[in-house]
């Protein structure tokens, strides 16, 4: 009944699992997905990187490091862009909230 209270319900396993699969696709669709100057994520934090020619197999700690911030920074203004439009259809809906509780508060 915590619902009624202005808490989120719970979610099912079903819609627990459905949610999972829906971020694991967009996550794979941002990684592949060309952005406005047709590269995708991964090309752009591998151009600005890892130099063009190989030293060594594995990446060294600046190599890991630099990229590990290229797509931390990729994905938080990912974040920030989709909380945002989401704000603004939410509003254009009508969906301010209400104030929560059962008499609408």
């Amino acid at each position: 009944m915590s619902f009624l209270f202005g808490a989120k319900p719970q979610l099912s396993s079903a819609e627990k699992i459905a949610n999972a699969e829906t971020e694991v696709e967009m996550v794979s669709d941002m990684f592949n997905r060309p952005s406005l100057t047709s590269r995708s994520l991964q090309q752009s934090c591998t151009a600005k990187c890892i130099p063009p020619e190989y030293r060594e197999g594995d990446l060294n700690k600046g190599e890991s490091v630099c990229l590990d911030r290229c797509v931390s920074k990729f994905f938080e203004v990912n974040m920030k862009v989709s909380e945002k439009m989401q704000g603004e259809a939410a509003m254009r809906q009508g969906g301010t909230g209400g104030g929560g509780g059962i008499f609408g508060m």
